[in-house]
C-alpha cells in the first residue's frame, strides 16, 4: 500500500487542485468549498498514482513447470516424426 503522503502523490494532488485554487482565486469559491475539495483532490491524485504503478509493473517471471522438465521434441518441419 501507498502513502497518501508519498511526494508523487502530492504534487498529484496538488496538480489536481490547481483548478479549485483557481476558482478561489476568482471568487467562485469559498474558503469553507475550497477547504472540502481539497482532500478529495488528494484522494484523486492517491488513486492516479496507484493505477499508474499497478499498470507500469512488469508480471512476475514465470517459473518452469516441475512436472515438464524434459520436453519432447517435436518436429519443426511440420511432418510427423519417423518411427524407424
Amino acid at each position: 500500500m501507498i502513502s497518501p503522503f508519498r511526494p508523487d502523490v502530492v504534487v498529484t494532488g496538488f496538480v489536481l487542485a490547481v483548478p479549485v485554487l483557481l476558482l478561489a482565486l476568482r471568487g467562485d469559491f469559498t474558503a469553507d468549498d475550497v477547504v472540502t475539495r481539497l482532500p478529495w483532490c488528494l484522494a484523486a491524485g492517491w488513486a492516479v498514482v496507484a493505477l499508474v504503478r499497478w499498470a507500469s509493473t512488469p508480471p512476475p517471471p514465470v517459473k518452469p513447470s516441475r512436472t515438464d522438465t524434459h520436453p519432447t521434441a517435436a518436429p519443426t518441419d511440420g511432418e510427423p516424426a519417423s518411427t524407424a
